[in-house]
């Protein structure tokens, strides 16, 4: 199991950009798939976008497709979504997971082990 560290987040005009970055602690990190959920208060949590462990695969919620990018260093044990053209409705506190294995996963019972969460604001 990896702890998961996250930074980044903070307040934003509307059509701005922000970068979350989620640092892990284990070397194990390259065996974890990584996503990103977010949530706004009252509302469960939703899917934001997922990555393969190696990298090669990755998946968008169609919320955000087009308009975030999350990405992986396995050397630097560290998973960023770079988040641009950020609406109003992308306010949320953010959350990076893990899940040991292959494949990412739009499903959130799939991850072990989640980031303290962050928060994001986007003003309009």
């Amino acid at each position: 199991q990896v702890d998961l560290v996250q930074s980044g987040g903070g307040l934003v005009q509307a059509g701005g950009s922000l970068s979350l970055s989620c640092a892990a602690s284990e070397r194990t990190f390259s065996s974890h798939a990584m996503g990103w959920f977010r949530q706004t208060a009252g509302k469960d949590r939703e899917f934001v976008a997922t990555i393969s462990r190696r990298g090669l695969n990755t998946l968008y919620a169609d919320s955000v497709k087009g308009r975030f990018t999350i990405s992986r260093d396995n050397a630097k044990n560290t998973v960023v979504l770079q988040m641009n053209s950020l609406k109003p409705e992308d306010t949320a506190v953010y959350y990076c997971a893990a899940r040991y294995g292959t494949s990412g996963s739009a499903l959130e019972y799939d991850y072990d082990t989640w980031g303290q969460g962050t928060q994001v604001t986007v003003s309009s």
